[in-house]
């Protein structure tokens, strides 16, 4: 066999016929033992023999955690340039990572990682003055897997509140400090789930949480009715006044803020991830009730600000691609609202600062900024560096000045300072990481799916590149729950892009690119679409030879994970490799599991309809296995996911070892003191992106 080899940055990229040899052979999997339940939906018996997995408590299924892993890192160890892709990439993310600047009180606050440490650190500092640490979340455990989730000040900044999670875990506790010395007042407070604190005054705060799960199922038990609280400072946490929610208003999802004068506590509350209803109170007046401003879950509606009892409020009523509108708050009912700044083609996000109104618009999946002043008087586009995409802009009324970070997939993110007053930008910030963008070119492009419908992709890679159907390329998807996936760098994609691969994504049905017509377009008993089109993402980057079948790697995490399940068992001869991340894999119980309920505006349950029934069970990547010869895969989860449990991954890698019949491993991976991917260490970033590129590689016969 000829070898042909290529010199890319000093690194040998090569294919060998022996990475191919490696993996014609079909792996010695644990033992999985299977139990006779079955469950009857509308006369259909769906046998669930891997059910006792769910329980990730028990004893047998940590020893099948430990088997599995085992499995998993013996083959990975074997990858002979594994550990040169891990110093690759741990160099490369070496370098200082700075968030943009905010202000509270006297100080101006900013995240910090010198460049490998476990969690960012956030600073402060006064004007020009020297920086220094306030808050370090290294120094809260020993292995860096406690993170500082959220932290909130008052209006003067005297206090603050910031919330931990351990182990990646979506359930908090919130510590209570004095910025001047950072002495802690009163008692942690725990349990808290799905919440932000809003400070009023400097007395006390509200904030949201669930009754928590029975022992042994805190991290799968369901969350059902969330509940709204206020805290006072120097009571305990037993004491907390309930303020909205319980078994009163019981809803799923309930959160709150203050405008910023603090005038009015603003509630939002929902039974699934789409659509709020909307609720005010006015602070001023004592004891003023909680008025009802929109009461049904039919759309989405946000208190952007105030002026005295003009409200400004950003929805989709009427509008699927959101407006702004005006009311006042005497009498605010949607029947009195008057548009301020009506929809357009493009969806609308907003946010204000320094008196004015940032209209942060979705051209084609990146950013249009557009600035307004408060009686919707448009005064200027904001010129950013080039396509990709924009966040930031929001800060308190009496600023001058405003930051937004902008990125895209050859843009390493770069902070930017806007005078709001003239509209000029200056780099604040820029990135320090080893990458030459002058190098590198993003394409996007639009392919028709299935049904005919134009999606969009973008498509990064070195400029110069063959389309010779051998380059190594990475599919990205998501599709839901009005996600919108915006042009955004990837420290790891370097290890792809600059040894000749391709880092594909598109902008699915189902997400939120084109507003609430593209979100309902891939949900419930349209979701094949999301499929559809991702398979046609595929088939398009095949047929016009970016890669092929050998060279296709796909790729997606929670929804996303749903997503490749359902591709790779509907399509098994689509790709080489498949790549689901803590996937929503058994769409027949996920509901079962903390707030999983919630997820049904988008999927549907298996309860409510035999139709809605056939469907999922049609498409739930755990039940659509059947024997067969399935791409090279490695599912991944985390011990400590209480979102998408690691059930779902544990049942569909049980099921796919089971009925894998070709030669292509299937193993999962299993992160330990770990949650849905929010806080994890740095280590455990890299370790994990590390063995995605080395299986990947591996697999594909690729070597170094």
């Amino acid at each position: 066999m000829k070898t042909i080899i290529c010199l890319s940055a000093a690194v040998l990229f090569c294919s060998f016929a022996f990475a191919q040899k490696m993996n014609t052979k079909k792996l010695d999997y644990p033992a999985t033992k299977k139990v006779d339940t079955v469950n009857n939906y509308f006369g259909t018996e769906v046998p669930d023999p891997y059910r006792w997995l769910e329980d990730d408590r028990a004893p047998d299924t940590k020893a099948w955690v430990k088997a599995e892993n085992k499995v998993t890192y013996d083959y990975l160890s074997q990858i002979p340039y594994r550990d040169s892709i891990y110093k690759r990439l741990e160099k490369l993310w070496n370098y200082e990572k700075y968030s943009a600047p905010f202000k509270e009180g006297k100080y101006t606050y900013f995240y910090k990682n010198d460049g490998l440490q476990s969690q960012s650190v956030l600073w402060r500092q006064v004007g020009d003055g020297v920086p220094e640490v306030f808050l370090d979340p290294n120094k809260f455990s020993a292995d860096g897997t406690t993170s500082l989730q959220g932290i909130n000040f008052t209006k003067d900044g005297s206090m603050a509140a910031y919330q931990l999670s351990e182990g990646g875990s979506d359930w908090r506790k919130v510590i209570v400090i004095k910025t001047t010395d950072k002495s802690i007042v009163g008692d942690t407070l725990t349990d808290i789930k799905f919440s932000g604190i809003a400070w009023h005054g400097t007395d006390g705060f509200y904030y949201s949480s669930y009754d928590k799960p029975t022992a042994g199922s805190q991290l799968s038990g369901i969350t059902q009715h969330h509940k709204l609280y206020y805290h006072q400072l120097g009571t305990h946490q037993s004491s907390d006044k309930l303020i909205f929610g319980g078994d009163e208003t019981p809803r799923r999802y309930i959160g709150a803020y203050l405008t910023e004068d603090e005038h009015f506590l603003v509630i939002t509350a929902a039974n699934t991830t789409t659509g709020n209803e909307l609720y005010l109170q006015d602070l001023n007046v004592p004891n003023s009730p909680i008025i009802n401003l929109v009461d049904n879950f039919d759309n989405e509606h946000h208190v952007l600000d105030n002026a005295g009892g003009k409200l400004y409020i950003l929805t989709n009523l009427y509008s699927p691609n959101f407006k702004i509108v005006t009311t006042d708050a005497a009498d605010a009912k949607a029947i009195t609202w008057k548009d301020l700044i009506p929809q357009t083609q493009n969806v609308l996000t907003a946010s204000t600062g320094g008196g004015k109104i940032f209209a942060e618009y979705l051209k084609d999946a990146t950013s249009l900024i557009l600035q307004y002043d408060m009686d919707g008087k448009l005064e200027r586009t904001i010129n950013l560096p080039s396509i990709g995409s924009a966040s930031g802009f929001g800060s308190k009324k009496e600023e001058m000045e405003t930051y937004y970070t902008f990125t895209s997939y050859i843009y390493p993110p770069t902070i930017f300072k806007l005078d709001i007053a003239t509209g000029v930008s200056t780099v604040y910030k820029k990135s320090g990481v080893d990458f030459n963008p002058d190098l590198y070119e993003s394409k996007q492009v639009f392919y028709a799916s299935k049904d005919g419908t134009k999606i969009p992709m973008i498509i990064t890679y070195k400029k110069g590149m063959k389309l010779n159907k051998k380059n190594p390329t990475l599919l990205y998807g998501y599709g839901g729950f009005n996600v919108s996936l915006t042009p955004a760098f990837s420290t790891s994609n370097i290890i792809l892009l600059e040894h000749g691969g391709i880092y594909a994504v598109s902008n699915l049905r189902g997400g939120g690119e084109y507003g609430g017509k593209w979100h309902k377009a891939g949900i419930k008993m349209k979701k094949q679409n999301v499929f559809d089109d991702f398979i046609a993402a595929a088939e398009y980057l095949i047929r016009n030879k970016y890669t092929s079948k050998d060279y296709l790697a796909i790729s997606g995490g929670s929804n996303g994970g749903l997503l490749v399940g359902a591709v790779m068992t509907q399509r098994p001869d689509l790709c080489k490799v498949a790549l689901p991340a803590v996937g929503v894999m058994d769409m027949l119980r996920y509901n079962q599991f903390t707030a999983g309920a919630g997820w049904s505006y988008d999927y549907g349950t298996a309860e409510e309809s035999k139709d809605m029934f056939d469907y999922l069970y049609h498409y739930s990547p755990y039940h659509a296995l059947k024997p067969n010869s399935y791409p090279a895969t490695m599912v991944t989860t985390a011990d400590h996911d209480d979102r998408v449990v690691p059930a779902h991954s544990f049942k569909f890698a049980a099921r796919l070892q089971e009925y894998q019949q070709g030669p292509a491993p299937a193993l999962i991976r299993i992160e330990t003191k770990a949650g849905h991917g929010a806080g994890q260490s740095t280590a455990q970033v890299i370790s994990g992106q590390v063995d995605k590129w080395a299986f990947m590689f591996w697999n594909m016969g690729i070597s170094w």
